[in-house]
């Protein structure tokens, strides 16, 4: 799992990676197609902010990331067509993981430490 600091910088790793991948299997002259984009946020304990992305080549790959658009929404996205102050504002909060413990994640922030109850105030105020 790769999480980077800016939803920019993780969609960029995300197309790097994907088109790696998909070397072996597509022509030198083709673009390889997305179907499917997938993004994570996360929050850790010092309430720091971190995002994750991928894009597959068929829907509904398994991944450890929400599945966030598919077909031509993710090919757009992947092409760098994209508003990141949109896709901010559609991410649904309820699927924000927070960190409770060094690399353990659960939906709810944890309210028993000073940095969980930051990471929860910031949380709410977004």
């Amino acid at each position: 799992m790769s999480m980077y600091a800016t939803l920019e910088e993780a969609i960029d790793i995300a197309r790097e990676e994907f088109l790696e991948a998909s070397a072996d299997s597509s022509k030198e002259d083709e673009t390889p197609s997305v179907q499917q984009f997938s993004l994570q946020k996360y929050v850790l304990q010092d309430g720091e902010i971190m995002w994750e992305a991928e894009f597959q080549a068929e829907e509904n790959d398994a991944t450890e990331t929400m599945s966030f658009r598919t077909g031509e929404a993710a090919q757009a996205i992947f092409d760098g067509d994209y508003d990141e102050t949109e896709l901010r504002l559609e991410w649904q909060e309820e699927n924000t993981l927070h960190e409770w413990d060094e690399g353990e994640y659960q939906y709810e922030p944890p309210l028993d430490t000073e940095e969980g109850k930051i990471a929860s105030d910031e949380w709410d105020a977004m």
